[in-house]
Protein backbone atom coordinates (compact mmCIF):
# COMPACT_ATOMS: atom_id res chain seq x y z
CA UNK A 1 0.00 0.00 0.00
CA UNK A 2 1.33 3.20 -0.92
CA UNK A 3 0.86 6.45 1.88
CA UNK A 4 0.34 9.64 0.62
CA UNK A 5 2.28 11.83 2.93
CA UNK A 6 -0.37 14.88 4.12
CA UNK A 7 0.53 18.28 2.01
CA UNK A 8 0.56 21.95 3.90
CA UNK A 9 -1.60 24.02 2.25
CA UNK A 10 0.89 26.81 1.08
CA UNK A 11 -0.49 30.30 2.47
CA UNK A 12 -0.52 32.76 -0.05
CA UNK A 13 1.74 36.05 0.85
CA UNK A 14 1.76 39.54 -0.45
CA UNK A 15 3.36 40.94 -3.79
CA UNK A 16 7.71 41.75 -3.09
CA UNK A 17 7.51 45.65 -2.82
CA UNK A 18 10.40 45.94 -4.86
CA UNK A 19 10.58 49.34 -5.75
CA UNK A 20 10.35 51.16 -1.99
CA UNK A 21 12.90 48.14 -0.75
CA UNK A 22 15.26 48.34 -3.29
CA UNK A 23 15.27 52.45 -3.31
CA UNK A 24 16.49 51.31 0.35
CA UNK A 25 18.96 49.29 -0.97
CA UNK A 26 20.51 51.34 -3.21
CA UNK A 27 20.34 54.63 -1.10
CA UNK A 28 22.51 52.22 1.39
CA UNK A 29 24.50 51.15 -2.06
CA UNK A 30 25.58 54.86 -2.69
CA UNK A 31 26.35 55.76 0.58
CA UNK A 32 28.54 52.89 1.32
CA UNK A 33 30.47 53.62 -2.55
CA UNK A 34 30.79 57.21 -1.46
CA UNK A 35 32.65 56.96 1.41
CA UNK A 36 34.58 53.71 0.14
CA UNK A 37 37.30 55.46 -1.00
CA UNK A 38 38.08 57.62 1.95
CA UNK A 39 40.83 57.56 4.65
CA UNK A 40 42.69 54.00 3.77
CA UNK A 41 42.71 50.62 4.50
CA UNK A 42 42.05 49.16 7.83
CA UNK A 43 44.38 47.05 9.37
CA UNK A 44 42.44 43.75 8.60
CA UNK A 45 41.96 44.43 5.18
CA UNK A 46 45.36 44.91 4.92
CA UNK A 47 45.91 41.92 6.04
CA UNK A 48 43.28 40.22 4.04
CA UNK A 49 44.86 41.34 1.11
CA UNK A 50 48.43 40.00 1.93
CA UNK A 51 46.18 36.72 3.28
CA UNK A 52 44.89 36.61 -0.37
CA UNK A 53 48.79 36.61 -1.69
CA UNK A 54 49.92 33.77 0.54
CA UNK A 55 46.38 31.94 -0.70
CA UNK A 56 45.64 28.62 0.81
CA UNK A 57 42.85 26.35 2.03
CA UNK A 58 42.56 27.65 5.54
CA UNK A 59 44.29 30.09 7.77
CA UNK A 60 44.83 29.97 11.48
CA UNK A 61 42.23 32.72 12.43
CA UNK A 62 39.65 32.20 9.35
CA UNK A 63 38.42 30.31 6.33
CA UNK A 64 39.82 31.26 2.80
CA UNK A 65 36.43 33.59 0.95
CA UNK A 66 37.58 36.57 2.43
CA UNK A 67 41.38 36.56 1.09
CA UNK A 68 40.36 35.46 -1.81
CA UNK A 69 37.81 38.10 -2.24
CA UNK A 70 40.70 40.01 -1.45
CA UNK A 71 42.98 38.70 -3.62
CA UNK A 72 40.34 38.85 -6.56
CA UNK A 73 39.58 42.64 -5.91
CA UNK A 74 43.48 43.58 -5.45
CA UNK A 75 44.18 42.03 -8.90
CA UNK A 76 41.44 43.74 -10.94
CA UNK A 77 42.51 46.86 -9.18
CA UNK A 78 45.84 46.92 -7.40
CA UNK A 79 45.98 49.25 -4.47
CA UNK A 80 42.35 50.37 -4.54
CA UNK A 81 40.70 50.62 -1.29
CA UNK A 82 37.50 51.08 -3.03
CA UNK A 83 36.98 48.63 -5.47
CA UNK A 84 38.30 45.69 -2.58
CA UNK A 85 35.09 47.16 -0.59
CA UNK A 86 32.81 46.16 -3.57
CA UNK A 87 31.70 43.07 -1.95
CA UNK A 88 31.02 44.47 1.45
CA UNK A 89 28.83 46.80 -0.29
CA UNK A 90 26.69 43.95 -2.16
CA UNK A 91 26.81 42.10 1.20
CA UNK A 92 25.16 45.06 2.94
CA UNK A 93 22.79 45.86 0.04
CA UNK A 94 21.82 41.66 0.32
CA UNK A 95 20.96 42.33 3.81
CA UNK A 96 18.44 45.10 2.90
CA UNK A 97 16.26 43.09 0.30
CA UNK A 98 16.73 39.78 2.35
CA UNK A 99 15.31 41.48 5.69
CA UNK A 100 12.36 42.86 3.69
CA UNK A 101 11.62 38.87 2.17
CA UNK A 102 12.00 37.49 5.65
CA UNK A 103 9.10 40.12 6.06
CA UNK A 104 7.09 39.44 3.76
CA UNK A 105 7.17 35.87 4.43
CA UNK A 106 5.59 36.44 7.83
CA UNK A 107 2.35 37.86 5.69
CA UNK A 108 3.95 41.52 5.62
CA UNK A 109 2.87 43.84 3.17
CA UNK A 110 4.83 47.15 1.93
CA UNK A 111 5.10 48.74 5.09
CA UNK A 112 6.34 45.80 6.63
CA UNK A 113 8.84 45.13 3.97
CA UNK A 114 9.98 48.91 4.09
CA UNK A 115 10.39 48.63 7.84
CA UNK A 116 12.87 45.39 7.97
CA UNK A 117 14.85 47.28 4.77
CA UNK A 118 15.07 50.33 7.08
CA UNK A 119 16.41 48.89 10.02
CA UNK A 120 19.23 47.40 8.42
CA UNK A 121 19.73 50.55 6.52
CA UNK A 122 20.12 52.17 9.71
CA UNK A 123 21.63 50.00 11.74
CA UNK A 124 25.22 51.29 12.83
CA UNK A 125 26.56 47.49 12.86
CA UNK A 126 25.57 47.07 9.35
CA UNK A 127 26.54 50.27 7.77
CA UNK A 128 29.82 49.91 9.74
CA UNK A 129 30.96 46.77 9.13
CA UNK A 130 29.41 46.99 5.78
CA UNK A 131 32.17 50.24 5.19
CA UNK A 132 34.84 47.32 5.06
CA UNK A 133 35.58 43.73 3.87
CA UNK A 134 35.92 41.75 6.80
CA UNK A 135 34.44 38.10 7.97
CA UNK A 136 32.14 40.22 9.87
CA UNK A 137 30.54 41.57 6.53
CA UNK A 138 30.52 38.34 4.97
CA UNK A 139 29.33 36.65 7.79
CA UNK A 140 25.76 37.95 8.86
CA UNK A 141 24.12 37.94 5.21
CA UNK A 142 24.42 34.15 5.38
CA UNK A 143 22.76 33.70 8.53
CA UNK A 144 20.12 36.50 6.99
CA UNK A 145 19.59 34.02 4.13
CA UNK A 146 18.92 31.24 6.52
CA UNK A 147 16.90 32.28 8.29
CA UNK A 148 14.74 33.73 5.28
CA UNK A 149 14.86 30.11 3.82
CA UNK A 150 13.29 28.49 7.21
CA UNK A 151 10.44 30.54 7.06
CA UNK A 152 9.68 30.29 3.91
CA UNK A 153 10.13 26.86 4.68
CA UNK A 154 7.52 26.87 7.47
CA UNK A 155 5.50 28.34 4.99
CA UNK A 156 6.25 25.45 2.20
CA UNK A 157 7.20 22.98 3.16
CA UNK A 158 9.55 22.70 0.45
CA UNK A 159 12.61 19.89 0.19
CA UNK A 160 14.20 22.79 -1.93
CA UNK A 161 14.26 25.26 0.39
CA UNK A 162 15.96 23.30 2.85
CA UNK A 163 18.70 22.02 0.10
CA UNK A 164 19.10 25.72 -0.61
CA UNK A 165 19.64 26.50 2.58
CA UNK A 166 22.69 24.03 2.82
CA UNK A 167 24.24 25.90 -0.09
CA UNK A 168 23.82 28.96 1.67
CA UNK A 169 25.61 27.42 4.81
CA UNK A 170 28.38 26.02 2.33
CA UNK A 171 29.14 29.48 1.62
CA UNK A 172 29.25 30.75 5.20
CA UNK A 173 31.13 28.52 6.22
CA UNK A 174 34.27 29.35 3.81
CA UNK A 175 33.60 33.10 5.57
CA UNK A 176 33.45 32.27 9.09
CA UNK A 177 32.28 28.94 11.41
CA UNK A 178 30.06 31.00 13.51
CA UNK A 179 27.23 29.74 10.81
CA UNK A 180 27.72 26.08 13.18
CA UNK A 181 26.74 27.52 16.06
CA UNK A 182 23.28 28.78 14.92
CA UNK A 183 22.35 25.77 12.82
CA UNK A 184 23.48 23.41 16.46
CA UNK A 185 21.18 26.04 18.28
CA UNK A 186 18.68 25.68 16.15
CA UNK A 187 18.40 21.99 15.72
CA UNK A 188 17.91 22.02 19.59
CA UNK A 189 15.42 24.48 19.73
CA UNK A 190 13.77 22.23 16.76
CA UNK A 191 13.77 19.70 19.13
CA UNK A 192 12.32 21.35 21.80
CA UNK A 193 9.92 23.48 20.58
CA UNK A 194 8.84 21.85 17.00
CA UNK A 195 7.94 21.50 14.37
CA UNK A 196 9.86 18.60 14.97
CA UNK A 197 8.85 17.35 11.00
CA UNK A 198 12.17 19.42 10.19
CA UNK A 199 14.23 17.05 11.79
CA UNK A 200 12.66 13.86 9.75
CA UNK A 201 13.43 15.39 6.27
CA UNK A 202 16.07 14.06 4.30
CA UNK A 203 16.70 16.59 2.27
CA UNK A 204 17.83 18.68 6.21
CA UNK A 205 20.70 16.02 6.57
CA UNK A 206 21.54 15.99 3.00
CA UNK A 207 21.95 20.14 2.89
CA UNK A 208 24.44 19.43 6.23
CA UNK A 209 26.13 17.06 3.94
CA UNK A 210 26.00 19.58 0.93
CA UNK A 211 27.05 22.52 3.28
CA UNK A 212 29.78 20.55 4.91
CA UNK A 213 31.38 18.61 2.30
CA UNK A 214 33.32 22.01 0.61
CA UNK A 215 34.37 22.77 3.96
CA UNK A 216 36.58 19.41 4.04
CA UNK A 217 39.94 20.92 2.42
CA UNK A 218 39.79 23.57 5.33
CA UNK A 219 39.26 21.15 8.39
CA UNK A 220 42.47 19.20 6.85
CA UNK A 221 44.70 22.41 6.86
CA UNK A 222 43.49 22.87 10.36
CA UNK A 223 44.27 19.59 11.28
CA UNK A 224 47.30 19.38 9.55
CA UNK A 225 48.46 22.87 11.63
CA UNK A 226 47.70 22.20 14.73
CA UNK A 227 44.26 23.52 14.78
CA UNK A 228 45.37 26.82 15.53
CA UNK A 229 41.13 27.67 14.74
CA UNK A 230 40.59 26.68 18.11
CA UNK A 231 43.50 28.33 19.59
CA UNK A 232 41.98 31.65 17.57
CA UNK A 233 38.24 31.11 19.68
CA UNK A 234 40.32 31.46 22.85
CA UNK A 235 41.86 34.23 22.16
CA UNK A 236 38.70 35.96 20.88
CA UNK A 237 36.98 34.61 24.46
CA UNK A 238 40.35 36.07 26.25
CA UNK A 239 39.85 40.12 24.50
CA UNK A 240 36.34 39.99 25.30
CA UNK A 241 36.91 42.49 28.10
CA UNK A 242 37.29 45.23 25.02
CA UNK A 243 34.09 44.63 24.58
CA UNK A 244 32.76 44.66 27.95
CA UNK A 245 32.43 41.25 28.37
CA UNK A 246 29.40 39.43 28.91
CA UNK A 247 27.73 42.52 31.13
CA UNK A 248 28.48 44.38 28.04
CA UNK A 249 27.55 41.79 25.51
CA UNK A 250 23.61 42.69 24.84
CA UNK A 251 24.03 46.26 25.58
CA UNK A 252 26.93 46.80 22.53
CA UNK A 253 24.60 44.60 20.39
CA UNK A 254 21.52 46.63 21.02
CA UNK A 255 23.58 49.72 20.14
CA UNK A 256 25.36 47.93 17.03
CA UNK A 257 21.08 47.08 16.26
CA UNK A 258 20.18 50.41 16.77
CA UNK A 259 19.15 52.11 20.12
CA UNK A 260 15.60 53.28 18.99
CA UNK A 261 14.55 51.63 15.64
CA UNK A 262 16.58 48.27 15.51
CA UNK A 263 16.19 47.85 19.41
CA UNK A 264 12.50 48.76 19.80
CA UNK A 265 11.52 46.31 16.53
CA UNK A 266 14.12 43.88 17.74
CA UNK A 267 12.37 43.04 20.90
CA UNK A 268 8.74 43.31 19.35
CA UNK A 269 9.90 40.92 16.71
CA UNK A 270 11.19 38.26 19.28
CA UNK A 271 8.23 38.14 21.49
CA UNK A 272 6.02 37.91 18.60
CA UNK A 273 8.05 34.67 17.39
CA UNK A 274 8.38 33.15 20.93
CA UNK A 275 4.42 33.68 21.14
CA UNK A 276 3.61 31.93 17.60
CA UNK A 277 3.96 28.08 17.65
CA UNK A 278 5.25 27.54 14.12
CA UNK A 279 7.89 30.11 14.24
CA UNK A 280 8.80 29.49 18.28
CA UNK A 281 11.73 27.72 17.34
CA UNK A 282 13.23 31.13 15.42
CA UNK A 283 12.83 33.19 18.67
CA UNK A 284 14.42 30.28 20.68
CA UNK A 285 17.15 29.75 18.60
CA UNK A 286 17.68 33.74 18.31
CA UNK A 287 18.18 33.38 22.27
CA UNK A 288 20.15 30.59 21.97
CA UNK A 289 22.74 32.32 19.88
CA UNK A 290 23.26 35.30 22.51
CA UNK A 291 23.46 32.77 24.99
CA UNK A 292 25.69 30.68 23.73
CA UNK A 293 28.35 33.18 22.19
CA UNK A 294 27.30 35.58 25.46
CA UNK A 295 28.61 31.96 27.66
CA UNK A 296 31.66 31.17 25.35
CA UNK A 297 33.10 34.84 25.18
CA UNK A 298 32.62 36.09 21.79
CA UNK A 299 32.10 39.50 20.59
CA UNK A 300 28.54 41.36 20.51
CA UNK A 301 28.56 41.56 16.73
CA UNK A 302 28.86 37.80 16.53
CA UNK A 303 24.40 37.59 16.79
CA UNK A 304 24.41 40.50 13.81
CA UNK A 305 23.04 37.73 11.26
CA UNK A 306 19.77 36.97 13.66
CA UNK A 307 18.83 40.37 13.86
CA UNK A 308 17.07 41.28 10.46
CA UNK A 309 14.90 38.39 11.55
CA UNK A 310 13.81 40.08 14.65
CA UNK A 311 13.25 42.98 12.73
CA UNK A 312 11.16 41.43 10.03
CA UNK A 313 9.13 39.89 12.47
CA UNK A 314 8.19 42.66 14.57
CA UNK A 315 7.54 44.80 11.37
CA UNK A 316 5.00 41.96 10.11
CA UNK A 317 3.39 42.66 13.48
CA UNK A 318 3.27 46.26 13.45
CA UNK A 319 1.92 46.17 10.13
CA UNK A 320 -1.18 43.89 11.52
CA UNK A 321 -1.41 45.54 14.79
CA UNK A 322 -1.29 49.18 15.80
CA UNK A 323 1.33 49.41 18.18
CA UNK A 324 1.15 50.36 22.24
CA UNK A 325 0.64 54.57 22.06
CA UNK A 326 4.28 54.67 24.17
CA UNK A 327 5.96 53.19 21.03
CA UNK A 328 3.94 53.82 18.13
CA UNK A 329 6.19 56.46 17.24
CA UNK A 330 9.61 54.37 16.52
CA UNK A 331 8.58 52.66 13.44
CA UNK A 332 7.50 55.51 11.67
CA UNK A 333 9.61 57.90 8.77
CA UNK A 334 10.58 60.73 10.84
CA UNK A 335 12.48 58.56 13.13
CA UNK A 336 13.82 56.63 10.37
CA UNK A 337 15.19 59.64 8.83
CA UNK A 338 16.54 61.16 12.14
CA UNK A 339 18.59 57.91 12.70
CA UNK A 340 19.80 57.49 9.27
CA UNK A 341 20.88 61.60 9.89
CA UNK A 342 22.59 61.57 12.98
CA UNK A 343 24.46 57.82 11.31
CA UNK A 344 26.00 60.17 8.65
CA UNK A 345 26.85 63.11 10.59
CA UNK A 346 28.39 60.30 13.60
CA UNK A 347 31.22 58.25 13.55
CA UNK A 348 29.82 55.38 11.99
CA UNK A 349 31.18 55.75 8.75
CA UNK A 350 34.34 57.99 7.48
CA UNK A 351 32.13 61.28 6.11
CA UNK A 352 34.14 64.19 7.80
CA UNK A 353 37.93 64.77 6.74
CA UNK A 354 40.45 62.86 8.60
CA UNK A 355 41.92 65.84 10.45
CA UNK A 356 38.71 66.03 12.99
CA UNK A 357 40.54 63.07 14.38
CA UNK A 358 43.58 64.51 15.34
CA UNK A 359 44.77 65.28 18.49
CA UNK A 360 42.03 63.34 20.31
CA UNK A 361 42.53 60.58 22.84
CA UNK A 362 42.89 57.00 21.50
CA UNK A 363 39.44 55.11 21.24
CA UNK A 364 39.46 51.81 21.42
CA UNK A 365 36.99 50.34 18.76
CA UNK A 366 37.40 53.83 16.58
CA UNK A 367 38.02 51.66 13.47
CA UNK A 368 37.82 54.94 10.90
CA UNK A 369 41.60 55.85 12.94
CA UNK A 370 43.12 52.94 11.96
CA UNK A 371 42.35 53.54 8.30
CA UNK A 372 44.53 56.28 8.37
CA UNK A 373 48.24 57.19 7.97
CA UNK A 374 49.54 53.76 6.85
CA UNK A 375 51.36 54.89 4.06
CA UNK A 376 53.34 57.31 6.23
CA UNK A 377 54.08 54.60 8.92
CA UNK A 378 55.14 52.14 6.33
CA UNK A 379 57.44 55.04 5.11
CA UNK A 380 59.19 55.48 9.02
CA UNK A 381 60.06 51.63 8.37
CA UNK A 382 61.62 52.11 4.80
CA UNK A 383 63.64 55.02 6.51
CA UNK A 384 64.77 52.87 8.81
CA UNK A 385 65.99 50.03 6.66
CA UNK A 386 67.62 52.72 4.14
CA UNK A 387 70.07 54.37 7.30
CA UNK A 388 71.68 50.74 7.68
CA UNK A 389 74.69 50.43 6.28
CA UNK A 390 74.56 48.94 2.39
CA UNK A 391 75.94 45.63 3.62
CA UNK A 392 73.66 44.85 6.25
CA UNK A 393 70.97 46.46 4.02
CA UNK A 394 70.73 43.58 1.33
CA UNK A 395 70.48 40.68 4.02
CA UNK A 396 68.37 42.92 6.72
CA UNK A 397 64.47 41.75 7.15
CA UNK A 398 61.72 43.34 8.65
CA UNK A 399 59.92 41.55 11.20
CA UNK A 400 56.50 42.47 13.11
CA UNK A 401 54.94 42.43 16.31
CA UNK A 402 51.74 42.38 14.89
CA UNK A 403 50.12 41.73 11.73
CA UNK A 404 48.39 44.64 10.19
CA UNK A 405 52.22 46.36 10.56
CA UNK A 406 53.57 43.13 8.47
CA UNK A 407 50.50 43.32 6.26
CA UNK A 408 51.08 47.52 5.46
CA UNK A 409 54.88 46.59 4.95
CA UNK A 410 53.93 43.90 2.20
CA UNK A 411 51.13 46.47 0.83
CA UNK A 412 53.21 49.72 0.91
CA UNK A 413 56.89 48.44 0.92
CA UNK A 414 56.82 45.39 -1.17
CA UNK A 415 60.68 45.46 -2.33
CA UNK A 416 61.27 44.62 1.91
CA UNK A 417 61.37 41.06 2.70
CA UNK A 418 58.63 41.42 5.62
CA UNK A 419 57.71 38.53 7.94
CA UNK A 420 55.20 38.91 11.21
CA UNK A 421 54.91 35.82 13.96
CA UNK A 422 51.38 37.57 14.93
CA UNK A 423 48.09 35.70 13.97
CA UNK A 424 47.78 33.88 10.77
CA UNK A 425 51.02 35.79 9.42
CA UNK A 426 52.54 33.37 11.44
CA UNK A 427 51.80 30.66 8.94
CA UNK A 428 52.85 33.04 5.94
CA UNK A 429 56.62 31.80 6.27
CA UNK A 430 59.75 32.86 8.42
CA UNK A 431 62.76 34.60 7.55
CA UNK A 432 65.85 32.81 5.76
CA UNK A 433 68.17 31.61 7.96
CA UNK A 434 70.91 33.55 5.87
CA UNK A 435 69.29 36.88 6.89
CA UNK A 436 71.40 39.32 9.04
CA UNK A 437 69.87 42.05 10.73
CA UNK A 438 66.90 42.80 11.53
CA UNK A 439 64.12 46.06 11.79
CA UNK A 440 61.67 45.18 13.74
CA UNK A 441 58.20 46.83 14.30
CA UNK A 442 56.64 46.17 17.72
CA UNK A 443 57.52 45.46 20.91
CA UNK A 444 60.99 42.65 20.54
CA UNK A 445 60.85 41.56 23.95
CA UNK A 446 60.05 38.18 22.62
CA UNK A 447 62.78 37.33 20.45
CA UNK A 448 65.50 40.46 21.65
CA UNK A 449 67.24 37.39 23.90
CA UNK A 450 68.53 35.73 20.90
CA UNK A 451 70.31 38.79 19.12
CA UNK A 452 73.32 40.45 20.85
CA UNK A 453 72.34 43.87 20.40
CA UNK A 454 68.58 45.65 20.14
CA UNK A 455 68.68 49.52 19.37
CA UNK A 456 66.07 52.00 19.04
CA UNK A 457 65.92 53.41 15.56
CA UNK A 458 62.26 55.24 15.52
CA UNK A 459 58.68 54.95 15.49
CA UNK A 460 55.93 54.96 13.37
CA UNK A 461 54.29 58.74 12.61
CA UNK A 462 51.08 58.84 10.30
CA UNK A 463 52.22 62.55 10.44
CA UNK A 464 47.79 63.33 11.10
CA UNK A 465 48.43 63.66 14.45
CA UNK A 466 46.04 61.09 14.94
CA UNK A 467 45.91 58.56 17.90
CA UNK A 468 45.14 54.94 16.55
CA UNK A 469 46.59 51.99 17.28
CA UNK A 470 49.71 51.89 15.19
CA UNK A 471 50.29 55.32 15.95
CA UNK A 472 53.90 55.38 18.34
CA UNK A 473 54.98 52.04 17.80
CA UNK A 474 58.31 51.42 18.30
CA UNK A 475 61.14 50.52 15.44
CA UNK A 476 64.22 48.84 16.50
CA UNK A 477 67.18 47.29 14.89
CA UNK A 478 68.46 43.91 16.02
CA UNK A 479 71.40 42.61 15.21
CA UNK A 480 74.00 39.38 16.24
CA UNK A 481 71.22 36.89 15.99
CA UNK A 482 72.18 33.38 18.21
CA UNK A 483 69.76 31.20 17.59
CA UNK A 484 67.87 29.67 14.27
CA UNK A 485 64.72 31.14 13.34
CA UNK A 486 62.86 28.04 13.23
CA UNK A 487 63.90 27.94 17.04
CA UNK A 488 62.38 31.81 17.44
CA UNK A 489 59.46 31.42 15.12
CA UNK A 490 58.32 28.37 17.19
CA UNK A 491 58.53 30.26 20.47
CA UNK A 492 57.41 33.50 19.43
CA UNK A 493 54.82 32.54 17.14
CA UNK A 494 50.90 34.01 18.45
CA UNK A 495 47.75 34.58 17.56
Amino acid sequence: MTTVEHEVPVREIPAFSRGPVLAVAAAVAVVLTAVSGRYGYFGDELYFVAAGHHLDWGYADQPPLVPLLALLMDTIAPGSVAVLRIPATLATVAAVVLAALIAREFGGGGRAQLLAAGAVAVSPGFLGTGHLLATSTLDPPAWIAVTFLLVRWVRTRSDGVLLAAGMVTAIGLQAKFLIVGFWAVAILAVLVCGPRELLRRPALWAAGAISLLPTIPTVVWQASNGWPQLEMGRVVAGESGYAGGMAGFLPLGFFAAGLLVGSVLGVVGLVRLVRTPQHRFLGVTALGVALLFMLVGGRPYYIAGVLPLLWAAGAAHVERQRPAAWWRWVPTWPVYAVTAAALLLGNVLPIQPASVHAHQPLQIGNFQRDEIGWPAMVADVQAVHRALPPGEARDAVVVTGDYWSYSAVRMYAPELRTFSFSRGAAWFGTPPEESGTVVFVGDPSAIASAFTTVTRAGELDNDEGVANLAQGTPVHVLDGRRLPWAQLWEAARNL
